[in-house]
């Protein structure tokens, strides 16, 4: 349970921005916007982050693909499955880049 402890930071900031941002959006412009744009980037920040804090963890890019797929029947339609290993490649590749900056 402690060595899990220090991902709980990073949960928090993928829950409010696949959870709080979908509340924000008023017609397909903005949905499309946060989709594509605002959530993938808030989402390799905070991988990229827990990377440089924790390193590489494989069990973190999974688990970040499955903290998004309730959102899914939640906001949006059928074809925003595709959003679920897509969040989880980008938690990857920002946990993969942030390994030159790990802190030792």
């Amino acid at each position: 349970m402690n060595r899990f402890k220090g991902v709980l930071p990073y949960f928090c900031v993928l829950l409010l921005d696949f959870y709080a941002l979908p509340l924000l959006m008023r017609d397909t412009g903005s949905g499309m916007f946060l989709l594509l744009a605002a959530m993938p980037a808030i989402c390799l920040a905070a991988s990229a982050a827990f990377g440089v804090r924790n390193g590489l963890r494989l069990w973190y890019a999974p688990a970040v693909a499955l903290l998004f797929a309730p959102s899914v029947p939640l906001f949006y339609n059928d074809t925003a499955w595709v959003y679920v290993p897509a969040f989880g490649v980008l938690a990857l590749l920002g946990n993969l880049a942030a390994l030159p900056f790990r802190k030792r």
